[in-house]
């Protein structure tokens, strides 16, 4: 669901500036679905040129009128229609994985400061989280409950995968640093050769 569609989503729970419509990305969204100030208020401008949405001017002393967003009809139309559309996918791309994927080409200080930001940024989110559950009017209805209990377990498991895991991979590196090439080994791995499995030989077994 693209910022546009999913603006329109946050204006079901009634009218809203550009900022108040930024801090659903930046609180109750922050674990899912990330955009800013750059694109919010074109989503918002784009909205209301299409109807979805109304525009409301409002004077405040000494300082510069702030619009208020409002949805229509057609745009809860909108929204409902994706929401009985939209295939519920869930993208992943993640640096952190691709960085340690290819640890064995890394220092060791740099793989340890690799974990170190991911664990912060972890316990970054999870207080966001909290912090966004402490900041609510009221209780948190059931589909936002839903969805903050999944940041936390997801968030809560990939800290205590990194926290566990991390001082055992440094490890394993470490030992695999001290050991000595093995007898013959450049020969088996030398690509010039034909002796030994190559990669290919590998899958292919794999699929047998």
């Amino acid at each position: 669901m693209d910022v546009r569609t999913l603006c329109l989503g946050v204006l079901t729970h009634g009218e809203a500036t550009g900022y108040e419509v930024k801090q659903y990305f930046e609180n109750a969204f922050a674990h899912f679905h990330a955009a800013g100030f750059g694109s919010i208020y074109p989503a918002l401008a784009t909205l209301a040129d299409e109807g979805l949405v109304t525009v409301t001017g409002v004077e405040r002393d000494g300082r510069p009128d702030k619009k208020v967003y409002r949805i229509t009809a057609a745009g809860e139309a909108a929204f409902t229609d994706a929401l009985a559309t939209t295939r519920p996918r869930q993208k992943v791309r993640s640096e952190f994985l691709v960085l340690l994927f290819f640890a064995r080409m890394m220092t060791l200080d740099r793989v340890e400061d690799v974990l170190k930001m991911k664990a912060a940024f972890y316990r970054q989110m999870l207080d966001i989280l909290n912090r966004h559950e402490e900041a609510a009017c009221g209780p948190i209805g059931t589909g936002p409950r839903f969805t903050l209990d999944f940041g936390r377990a997801v968030y809560g498991a990939a800290l205590a995968h990194v926290e566990r895991e991390g001082p055992a991979l440094l490890e394993a590196l470490a030992r695999e640093r001290e050991q000595p090439p093995a007898p013959g080994a450049a020969a088996e791995t030398d690509p010039s050769t034909d002796d030994g499995p190559t990669g290919a030989d590998c899958h292919s077994r794999d699929r047998s």
